[in-house]
């Protein structure tokens, strides 16, 4: 895949870590970074912060759609969260490529990394090659110019790659073969939906970082949001695959494990993908006769400024009755 350019749309904790491994195997990378973060990283480089010290990756970097000149040889990397997803979409499918009369953005082929289930479906309305991802990453970004990669060898993060609905082909093993050359644990998946829908079962549990209450509590509420979830996806038919990965989390000086993808969004004052993640559930279990309380609750509590205390107790209220049998 060297003859190709990965353009990695969004900087945050996932496209970040991306493109500065990608760039540092020797791959062709251009960051879209917006904002602070952008103006930083243009200026000084990426840092990127790890169990073995700290690196600063030097790439191109540009702010927007409008200052990119697209080759059709272009591989489009979609990092942004999944509530930024549709926009993105809608401003970079029709850019015109520069060596293809007539050839448009939608012509290339686009690797789709977003939490739920929502993105690949709204890619293939306009592109024809959509290729979903599943990654699984501990890396954080809080800080302008910064992204924390606390996972070392033998891998970075772990990432499944398949084309949308399923299968796979040559552009599927050849960005699985591009980033396991730039250290992650890399594989082909058959079926996307599988191992997005086992993503979405840990999501499902995101928002409890933002909620007060005891760990007991906690423990409880994630396991009715998990069994809610797993009830809508099989009324909706969907497979659930594993995500086994040889993922390992390692001390960076000055960093706080554990904190998931929402509790960032909000500590930045960034939109939350709640909708995409409980809601998603919420959604599956509306179409398909179910009820999902604890997930419409939760969607709620972090949706909304006017819900109330944000505390687990009163997330747990929503549950109707006794909790069910083995949660």
């Amino acid at each position: 895949m060297s003859e190709h350019r990965y353009v990695v749309i969004g900087a945050g904790a996932v496209g970040g870590v991306l493109a500065a491994r990608l760039s540092q195997a020797g791959r062709e990378v251009l960051l879209v970074a917006r904002g602070e973060h952008g103006r930083v990283i243009a200026e000084h480089g990426l840092t990127v912060r790890h169990p073995d010290g700290v690196d600063t990756v030097r790439l191109p970097v540009v702010a927007g759609p409008h200052e990119v000149s697209l080759r059709s040889t272009d591989v489009l990397l979609l990092a942004v969260k999944t509530q930024d997803a549709e926009g993105a979409l809608r401003d970079w499918s029709w850019l015109p490529l520069a060596d293809v009369s007539g050839g448009v953005a939608a012509d290339l082929p686009i690797v789709t990394f977003q939490n739920g289930l929502e993105t690949e479906s709204a890619a293939l309305r306009r592109f024809a090659s959509v290729h979903g991802a599943t990654i699984a990453i501990a890396a954080s970004y809080l800080t302008a110019g910064e992204v924390v990669s606390p996972s070392r060898a033998p891998a970075e993060g772990a990432i499944w790659v398949g084309r949308y609905p399923t299968g796979g082909d040559e552009v599927t093993e050849a960005v699985v073969r591009d980033l396991s050359e730039a250290g992650f644990h890399a594989v082909v998946s058959d079926d996307v939906r599988a191992e997005k829908s086992a993503k979405l079962l840990g999501n499902v549990g995101n928002g409890l970082d933002l909620l007060t209450g005891s760990d007991e509590d906690r423990d409880a509420a994630r396991a009715l949001l998990r069994a809610e979830a797993t009830a809508a996806l099989a009324a909706a038919g969907l497979p659930i695959g594993r995500l086994d990965a040889p993922l390992s989390v390692e001390p960076v000086e000055g960093h706080e494990p554990g904190r998931l993808s929402t509790w960032q969004s909000f500590a930045r004052g960034a939109s939350s993908e709640i909708d995409h993640l409980n809601g998603e559930i919420v959604l599956l279990a509306r179409r398909h006769g179910l009820a999902a309380p604890v997930n419409e609750r939760l969607q709620r509590l972090l949706g909304s400024e006017h819900t109330g205390p944000r505390d687990l107790t009163t997330l747990l209220a929503a549950v109707p009755g006794p909790a069910p049998v083995g949660v």
